[in-house]
């Protein structure tokens, strides 16, 4: 992250506010002056300082948030879109989301500053089953959920075998809920598009045993100790 973000996230300023402290010298990256407002800097790694306060590093903290549709999992983003990191308050935002969801889904993200755990969430070997919500235009058939089931060859590769449940028809729509265990780009849309159906919405309900329980898109809170541990335990 950039350097006054990361002064800023400890909630002593804002990143205006830390850019003057940058500009006026006031600021020490690994012992030195810094001057470059452009400078990327790890909090977790780089020694900070302000005024020759430094600032410690931090404890392991878990957040899961409800991503609303429209707002781009990244750290940071060049078109200047919203960021799920801008949905947090200055003292979490050197949290760092843990995998990837597309900026038109909705649903559970993970931000954390834990790499091992990211790692053992985000890793494919892990096989980390996430569980989402589909929301289709149009009936779609038995034969088309079974080929999804299955597995879908798409320009990569073919997908892995899939739990497809809870099925609903109703109108013009189909809704049904589908467990994966990896996490290719866009892959449930791009799996629903092979067999001839337009995903309307996508929410991801759950990461492992973790549901999403929170109702309001943009609503977080810190996980569990006990969330964090059942999370952490591998296959």
């Amino acid at each position: 992250m950039r350097l006054n973000r990361a002064i800023a996230a400890t909630g002593i300023c804002s990143r205006r506010d830390a850019d003057e402290l940058i500009k006026a010298g006031r600021v020490k990256v690994n012992r030195k002056v810094c001057y470059d407002l452009a400078l990327r800097v790890d909090p977790e790694v780089d020694r900070i300082a302000v005024d020759n306060n430094v600032f410690e590093r931090r404890e392991f903290e878990y957040v899961v948030l409800h991503k609303p549709r429209g707002i781009v999992t990244t750290c940071e983003d060049e078109r200047g879109r919203r960021t799920v990191i801008d949905l947090m308050p200055p003292e979490l935002q050197h949290l760092k989301p843990v995998g990837r969801l597309d900026r038109d889904s909705e649903g559970m993200i993970i931000l954390t500053n834990d790499g091992d755990f990211a790692q053992i969430l985000a890793h494919p070997s892990n096989h980390v089953e996430k569980t989402y919500r589909v929301t289709l235009e149009g009936h779609i058939g038995d034969k088309e959920l079974d080929a999804m089931r299955d597995g879908i060859r798409l320009s990569e590769g073919k997908t892995q075998p899939c739990q497809i449940h809870s099925l609903h028809r109703a109108g013009n729509l189909s809704t049904f809920t589908i467990v994966i265990k990896e996490g290719r780009n866009r892959q449930i849309r791009r799996m629903c598009a092979k067999v001839g159906y337009n995903v309307l919405r996508l929410v991801r309900e759950g990461i492992g045993a973790l549901q999403l329980n929170l109702k309001e898109p943009g609503e977080w809170r810190h996980l569990k100790a006990s969330e964090v541990s059942r999370l952490s335990e591998r296959k």
